[in-house]
């Protein structure tokens, strides 16, 4: 346990982020997993949409610091590549 008064602070304020960055995290999933599923449906407007959602997302929780630029950029790759395939299957 924490012997001095700032180091008991430096706790309070870790857990108070941990909570908030888990929060923002279990949402970054969210709207990734609606982006995939509005992609397997295959109606444009929605995975235009949920795109949009998601990457804009991602990019709020890069600025926050709670994820890596990079895994952010890895993860906005994968579900535009997904939605190009879906938006050109059916615009077939």
């Amino acid at each position: 346990m924490a012997n001095t008064k700032s180091s008991k602070k430096d706790l309070r304020r870790s857990a108070k982020r941990t909570a908030q960055n888990s929060s923002t995290k279990t949402a970054l999933k969210t709207y990734v997993k609606k982006s995939r599923k509005a992609t397997a449906a295959g109606v444009p407007e929605d995975i235009s949409k949920n795109l949009v959602l998601a990457v804009k997302n991602l990019d709020k929780a890069v600025q926050a610091g709670v994820i890596h630029k990079n895994q952010a950029a890895r993860r906005k790759s994968r579900i535009a590549k997904q939605a190009a395939a879906a938006l050109k299957a059916a615009g077939n």
